[in-house]
């Protein structure tokens, strides 16, 4: 990576370690905490305490992109991320991301304070390309095959970590004639967005071989149905999963965890961090 510091639109975000991305849904439907945070207030205690845990980023959605899930207008998400980055920006401690594929809700977020666009969908809806450059935010590219509803629908690849690899040039390459310099991009796998419990595995173990190292990578699989039917736990019973993933994550170049129990992901990433510091120490 070229540098290790992302400027997020009035913050400078270290990635010189891993660092955890809170996830904070605002939608009635979400896999796993939907419905908890719409309002304004609870969305900021939730948000403040994800800081005190560790959480050096907030991703704020509006719209589900759970398997099955169904496109949200535009105004309605508009009218519930909106109000949840005026009620943090300037009260909580940590770069607000806004997890969107909207360009409405992309420009309206970085005038609202949002420092990263997420989009699940790497700037492929129309005029995606041309909202993210106008707002001079950093963008998480992540590769999805199909779209949530139908996603799960026997996802099929011949090789997975070559297809995501090209998809993930490919849009960089878009995002670079867009106006949207290759430095201000972050890239996402996807693990769990039209893919096998089989296909997120290998990504998993092939993360390094991505070959995408001069950009930081982004893995979130907090939670996810594969650790349900691997472990045979409920989505709230997935945190020893969620953690195990983590550490093998960072161990293999990723510098963002997107994470729903930060505390405890926060404790597993910097324990991985000090034991490669202690060995290149060496």
């Amino acid at each position: 990576m070229a540098s290790n510091t992302l400027i997020c639109g009035d913050r400078a975000l270290d990635l010189s370690e891993p660092v955890v991305m809170g996830v904070l849904n605002v939608t009635p439907d979400s896999f796993s905490d939907g419905g908890r945070f719409q309002a304004p207030q609870a969305a900021l205690a939730q948000a403040r305490q994800m800081v005190a845990d560790g959480a050096a980023i907030i991703d704020i959605g509006g719209e589900s992109t759970r398997p099955g899930a169904e496109p949200v207008p535009e105004q309605q998400e508009l009218d519930r991320v909106l109000p949840v980055l005026q009620a943090l920006a300037g009260r909580v401690d940590a770069v607000l991301s806004v997890d969107t594929s909207s360009p409405t809700v992309m420009r309206e977020a970085a005038r609202a304070g949002a420092g990263l666009i997420n989009d699940v969908r790497a700037l492929r809806r129309e005029g995606a390309l041309e909202a993210a450059a106008e707002t001079g935010l950093p963008v998480c590219l992540m590769h999805m095959q199909g779209e949530p509803p139908t996603m799960q629908d026997q996802p099929q690849y011949t090789d997975v970590v070559a297809e995501v690899r090209q998809f993930l040039n490919e849009r960089i390459s878009a995002c670079e004639r867009a106006g949207i310099p290759r430095e201000r991009l972050i890239l996402d796998p996807g693990l769990g967005f039209g893919k096998t419990d089989a296909h997120n595995l290998r990504l998993l173990a092939r993360l390094d071989e991505l070959g995408l190292q001069d950009r930081p990578l982004l893995v979130g699989f907090s939670r996810k149905g594969t650790l349900g039917r691997l472990l045979d736990r409920g989505v709230d019973e997935r945190l020893a999963g969620s953690l195990a993933v983590a550490v093998m994550a960072a161990e293999r170049g990723a510098r963002i965890v997107r994470a729903h129990d930060v505390c405890e992901t926060r404790d597993v990433l910097r324990v991985t961090q000090a034991v490669r510091n202690a060995g290149e120490s060496e």
